[in-house]
């Protein structure tokens, strides 16, 4: 497989060189967009090109961080350009002159600042839902209508090379092995429970949601699927604004209120938000047949019940922005999280053994249990940038520390009929801590014209403990302490890395890149018996190459080295008991998944408004960490034995490849627009001592949207994740469909929208199995789904864009964001 891949590059080598000949029939028009007052770039600015005497432009594109653009295949002509952002007068070049081959340089284009109000803005141009860029894709969340109302996993299902299972497990191009970022930083809340961490998150509160599958040298090399970095909303104009966001349903409530205050070089910012996952019922049945050799027995485990799930959390935070001076700026930031679940359950139970003659046992007994488990953490963050004459040479140092406490529990108790046996119960809990530190300091060059240096250091210091108190029933019907089921588990983790970068364009920026080198030394230590990992080094290379082509087109090859360090979760040797006959356990002695990852993708926008991505990849890991479970005829736990049990834990168990493709697909039609992804892949895992498994996987899903008059919108969404093979059974499929209309006024100050999700159909039904060598387990799962909402928003204050002085006399206006 890796020489079709070699193949494949140099073909595309091959393929760029030839494109760059045939590339040179269309004209380029390129520039630069700067405050007239600040001389500082203006990012995001919308450039539209029209052709003589039409109202509506053919082409565009949007402005780099540096205030740069390059419009492509314009055909040969005389156009007129028009360069527009919020909170500056639009500005306009008429007469432009494209030859065929040539290269019009607009050179300098300066942007006069305007003062409104919010009631009197009127935006015309806003960011497509999904964006390609160089080196990522982002997903601009805030036009997300089915999603209002929701929490960041709904915002996640929408987003191309993004699978999302029902439970809110999350796959990067099918590997769920992500780095979850807020606002480019780590949090603990992340390494405690991922899914119930992306419940907590109000869709509100997003503003863009960016995908890196290639990630370069200068990200910190965890995560073999890739980087996915959730972008909350923030605004830095100046003056008093802020929004509103509350909605109400029948099975989640949330709200949310962002409040921003800026006043000439300093601004400061605050947000809360909250939501509630309403009681909802699961209903469950499980059918394990396992078998003895040994004394030739066969035993069926019938399981049938229900369970009781609930959610909470919220989100509150505090940050500030700071311009010392024209080349000295300083952020920071504090945000509190808060996520919580909570299980009650009801199973009846039947445990028939037979042998070779007949019936030996038929054990009836009713199990009640109950689990929860709570994080809480703090983010702290302090940022300072710092740059200077040479343009785009800066020097930057960060500092960001996430501190988290969390807390597991569970209780159970199994009454068996007929009073044949004693009734036995045990209750844990499970308090744990984590802290990571990461200090980091960036340097960036252009060295020339053409070629940009950038290097770095970095540390990061991770540190998790968690402590296990069991008490086990005793046989006077008193609950005594386990001396056995008790433990402590501490785990140190640091991570000393380096890296150097360079960025390069050539051809008139028809081929970019950029290609690197990050290392890593990671040293571990453990108190828990048995644990010993040693400390290991990591060179991570990256390379990716884009070429933009006519007709606004570009094709890109990209690869990364990646590793996956195994989290809190992953390592923490607490066993849950909350059913003795299915028991789950971390694992202490986890080494590093390794990861090999390639991309190959191909893009083109329409003059129409329409675009069309496309994307291979190939992933090879080794050392692959995934859950196994393993069946016990009697499995001694701290010496107390439990019979007829499976133990799943996570392992490192042998390597896996997955190849695969994605489409996306975005066509306006009036005042229709049309968006579908299409993942497809087959995925296969080697393992040490069993057969290799391969399993082919897709995920489709549609989303169609119409602007009525009046300012009002309706959207439809529909999803569906087929099932897949895995090295013990087959994960099961999951699809959904969603609707929601959304009616603005005041000025579009304020919204109102109603939502719902399959609204015909209560429950989703899941089937899954596992197997291994002495068993066979099915399982099904009724899963509520059915809910209605609505959503309120409100937007105040006064957006005023005039311009401020810095502490040497000169102008200076900030950035405008959302």
């Amino acid at each position: 497989m890796i020489n079709v891949w070699k193949a494949a590059f140099a073909f595309v080598l091959v393929f760029i060189n030839i494109q760059i000949s045939f590339s040179q029939s269309g004209g380029r028009v390129s520039g630069r967009v700067v405050d007239a007052a600040t001389k500082a770039p203006v990012d995001y600015a919308t450039i539209s090109i029209f052709k003589a005497g039409a109202s509506s432009p053919f082409n565009g594109i949007s402005t780099d961080p540096k205030g740069m653009f390059v419009l492509t295949g314009i055909p040969a002509g005389i156009y007129k350009i028009t360069i527009d952002f919020l909170g500056f007068q639009k500005r306009t070049v008429d007469n432009v002159v494209v030859t065929a081959g040539g290269n019009t340089q607009l050179g300098t284009v300066e942007l006069n600042a305007s003062q409104t109000t919010l009631n009197t803005v009127n935006v015309t141009a806003k960011a497509p839902i999904v964006e390609n860029k160089i080196d990522k894709m982002v997903y601009n969340a805030a036009n997300d209508l089915t999603a209002q109302g929701g929490v960041a996993i709904d915002v996640l299902k929408k987003v191309p090379q993004v699978s999302v299972d029902i439970d809110g497990n999350v796959e990067l191009q099918g590997n769920a092995n992500i780095r979850f970022l807020i606002n480019g930083k780590p949090s603990s809340i992340f390494g405690s429970s991922l899914s119930d961490a992306l419940q907590s998150i109000p869709a509100s509160q997003i503003k863009s949601v960016e995908v890196i599958t290639s990630p370069g040298a200068k990200y910190d090399a965890t995560g073999t699927g890739g980087i996915i970095n959730i972008v909350l909303k923030d605004s830095k104009v100046q003056g008093i604004n802020g929004t509103v966001n509350l909605s109400a349903g029948t099975r989640l409530e949330n709200g949310s209120a962002n409040l921003n205050i800026r006043s000439g070089n300093f601004g400061a910012g605050a947000f809360f938000s909250g939501n509630e996952q309403l009681n909802s019922t699961i209903y469950t049945s499980n059918n394990r047949t396992s078998t003895n050799a040994a004394n030739n027995t066969t035993t069926t485990l019938l399981q049938d019940g229900s369970g009781t799930t609930k959610r909470n959390g919220y989100q509150s935070g505090l940050n500030f922005q700071w311009d010392i001076t024209k080349h000295d700026n300083l952020t920071g930031s504090v945000g509190f999280n808060h996520f919580a679940n909570s299980n009650t359950g009801l199973t009846n139970q039947q445990q028939l053994t037979m042998g070779l003659a007949g019936i030996l046992s038929n054990i009836q007994s009713l199990r009640n249990s109950a689990s929860s488990f709570s994080a809480h953490s703090t983010d702290y963050s302090l940022d300072y940038k710092k740059t200077f004459k040479k343009e785009d040479r800066e020097l930057q140092i960060l500092y960001s520390s996430s501190y988290g406490k969390n807390t597991s529990f569970y209780q159970q108790q199994q009454s068996y009929l007929g009073g044949l046996y004693p009734t036995s119960a045990s209750i844990a809990n499970n308090p744990g801590k984590s802290n990571e530190t990461d200090i980091a300091i960036d340097y960036t060059d252009p060295l020339t014209k053409y070629l940009t240096l950038e290097t770095g250091l970095k540390t990061v210091i991770e540190n998790y403990s968690s402590n296990t108190n069991t008490d086990s029933l005793l046989a006077n019907g008193n609950y005594g302490h386990n001396a056995n089921q008790t433990y402590g588990f501490n785990y140190s983790r640091k991570v000393y890395a380096g890296y150097i970068s360079g960025s390069f364009s050539l051809f008139n920026k028809a081929l970019e890149g950029k290609t690197g080198l990050r290392y890593e030394r990671t040293n571990t230590s453990a108190d828990f018996p048995g644990t010993n990992i040693p400390g290991y080094n990591t060179f991570a290379p990256s390379f990716l190459l884009s070429h933009k082509m006519k007709n606004s087109q570009s094709i890109k090859i990209a690869y990364s080295y990646r590793v996956e360090r195994p989290d809190y979760g992953d390592l923490n040797p607490f066993y849950n008991i909350s059913d003795p006959h299915n028991i789950s356990t971390g694992n202490p002695n986890l080494k590093p998944e390794i990861g090999h990852n390639y991309e190959l993708g191909y893009s083109k926008g329409f003059n129409s408004g329409a675009s069309f991505t496309a994307s291979l990849f190939y992933r090879y890991n080794t050392q692959d960490i995934q859950a196994f479970s393993t069946y016990y005829d009697t499995l001694s736990i701290g010496g107390t034995r439990y019979n007829n049990v499976t133990l799943t834990q996570r392992y490192n168990i042998g390597s896996q490849t997955g190849v695969g493709a994605n489409l996306y697909g975005s066509v306006p039609v009036g005042k229709f627009n049309f968006r579908t992804n299409v993942q497809l892949g087959v995925r296969s895992n080697s393992t040490q001592g069993l057969a290799t498994v391969s399993g082919f996987t897709y995920r489709i899903n549609l989303n169609a949207s119409y602007e009525f008059p009046k300012n009002l919108i309706a959207e439809v969404f529909g999803n569906y994740n087929s099932s897949q093979k895995n090295i013990q059974g087959t994960r099961p499929g999951f699809g959904f469909y969603s609707i929601a209309v959304r009616k603005q006024f005041w000025n579009k100050m304020a919204s109102v929208g109603l939502t719902t999700a399959t609204p015909f159909s209560e429950f989703v039904n899941q089937t899954s199995t596992t197997y291994g060598s002495n068993f066979y387990q099915s399982n099904l799962r009724r899963v509520p789904f059915r809910s209605f909402g609505i959503s309120l928003s409100y937007k105040f204050g006064k957006l005023e864009f005039k311009k401020g002085k810095d502490e040497n006399g000169q102008m200076s206006v900030p950035d405008p964001g959302n």
